[in-house]
């Protein structure tokens, strides 16, 4: 089976298994696993912060950061599709209760101006105490669901520069933070420093089996930790998962414009088939989002998986597919074969054509 659901199917190599398996270890909720605090401070290097804390996922990571920037009854704005919104559980609300105000982005992307429109405008005739004070922007780079869409960093600035013109503070759902560096050579601290907090995963672009971390200044990450605990976030020895998280870390970054290469393979030679709905342009990583117009998606996939190739459907017609670490060459090229041998079986009925952007429902992580 070719598996291409996401990058968190990937499998820890033998010589992160050899780390882990070597790794000294002690508590971490007592703060004392030197694994976790050597990982921990890396980040916090790597993206020019004070602190950082580990955790086990990446949606722990940005709802920690989400609740310790705000207060029960406060709005956050983010984009439409963004992950933290749609595909965290609902747990902005459950957790943090707040209530989500919604940018109007394209492939996750908006504007300084939407920002501010979001906003509004204050006129001392209308009480202050009526809607939720916005306390906090979060923004996703790369977009999961806008296809491993990278910000333009002259924008990401405009609008982190719009919304602290406005007293927010601004988070970064960095999951694929690693891939938006190695697509355009900006490093992760260039993006990091319009943020007050960033989030980054290692269990999907890095290839480690469990982690991701929160940085930001000290007083907020431990704020943060107090958050982690709660929601039954706390490790024991830890350093176990922490040493595979740091050996990626140290190791695979400089592997992942292969799995650009490969997502770019994959959309090139599936785009011309009939009954697929492609724009190659529209890939920038490694995340592959087409529209298939024949069939309905979940009955696209289902066929593409008793022939060998594993995807995920997102709405009725879309279909998400991504290239990782364990993916060769050899295996694209199989599932391009394998797409063909689909679409070839199908009668083409065109519901639609040219650029795809997938339905939120069911987009994956």
């Amino acid at each position: 089976m070719i598996d291409l659901r996401s990058d968190t199917c990937s499998q820890p190599t033998a010589a992160m298994r050899e780390a882990m398996a070597s790794a000294v270890v002690g508590d971490d909720v007592y703060g004392d696993d030197p694994t976790v605090k050597a990982l921990e401070r890396e980040v916090a290097e790597l993206l020019g912060k004070e602190d950082a804390v580990y955790m086990v996922t990446g949606t722990m990571t940005n709802q920690v950061a989400i609740r310790a920037h705000t207060e029960p009854g406060d709005a956050v704005l983010f984009d439409q599709n963004a992950h933290v919104y749609i595909l965290e559980g609902g747990a902005p609300a459950a957790f943090s209760g707040v209530l989500p105000r919604l940018l109007p982005g394209l492939r996750g992307v908006f504007t300084p101006a939407d920002v501010v429109d979001a906003l509004g405008v204050p006129h001392r005739f209308f009480p202050t105490t009526i809607p939720a004070p916005v306390k906090l922007l979060c923004l996703e780079n790369t977009h999961n669901i806008g296809g491993g869409k990278v910000w333009p960093i002259e924008q990401l600035a405009g609008v982190c520069d719009a919304a602290r013109s406005k007293g927010l503070a601004l988070h970064l759902d960095g999951a694929r933070l690693w891939h938006a560096t190695a697509a355009t050579g900006i490093s992760e601290r260039e993006y990091a420093k319009h943020f007050d907090t960033v989030s980054v995963c290692f269990s999907k672009a890095l290839g480690a089996p469990v982690g991701s971390a929160l940085a930001g200044p000290r007083d907020f990450i431990d704020r943060a930790r107090r958050f982690k605990q709660q929601i039954g976030g706390g490790f024991r020895q830890a350093g176990i998962i922490a040493a595979g998280a740091l050996y990626a870390l140290r190791n695979h970054r400089a592997r992942l414009q292969e799995d650009h290469e490969h997502a770019l393979m994959l959309a090139r030679g599936i785009a011309s088939l009939p009954g697929i709905a492609l724009d190659v342009a529209s890939v920038e990583t490694n995340i592959v989002r087409f529209g298939v117009t024949s069939l309905h998606a979940g009955e696209f996939v289902e066929q593409l998986h008793s022939r060998g190739l594993y995807v995920l459907p997102s709405g009725a017609d879309g279909v998400r597919a991504i290239p990782y670490l364990n993916i060769s060459r050899q295996q694209i090229q199989q599932a391009i074969e394998i797409i063909a041998s689909v679409i070839e079986s199908q009668p083409v009925i065109m519901r639609g054509v040219g650029a795809h952007t997938a339905r939120a429902s069911g987009s994956g992580y």
